[in-house]
């Protein structure tokens, strides 16, 4: 089994900061790309920001220059500093990875549970 656990949500003020977490566990051969997606009420999951093995970044349009990707590939985490935040960042944010649980088999997709980030105004 693999697990993806996230951590870091919160309520913070317009213009504050917070950083997620992200660490995939269980039975991993290799870790691919890694990202951040999000879900506001009402709206459809979103692309935030994602980061391939190899630490090529890229970045929705709205958080670019405010959020930064980073990983720890010897720990399969993920983070997310998120500064400058704003109201309409409020969403449920999610961790993915592609990942091969064996040597020869293609990369799927995993999830975490999902943690709320809150901006209030």
């Amino acid at each position: 089994q693999v697990q993806l656990v996230e951590s870091g949500g919160g309520l913070v003020q317009a213009g504050g900061s917070l950083r997620l977490s992200c660490a995939a566990s269980g039975s991993i051969f290799s870790v691919n790309a890694m990202g951040w997606f999000r879900q506001a009420p009402g709206k459809q999951r979103e692309l935030v920001a994602s980061i391939t093995s190899g630490g090529v970044t890229n970045y929705a349009a709205s958080v670019n220059g405010r959020f930064t990707i980073s990983r720890d590939n010897a720990r399969n985490t993920v983070y997310l500093q998120m500064n400058n935040l704003k109201p309409e960042d409020t969403a449920v944010y999610y961790c993915n990875a592609v990942l091969k649980r064996h040597p020869f088999t293609r990369g799927d997709d995993y999830w975490g549970q999902g943690t709320q980030v809150t901006v209030s105004s």
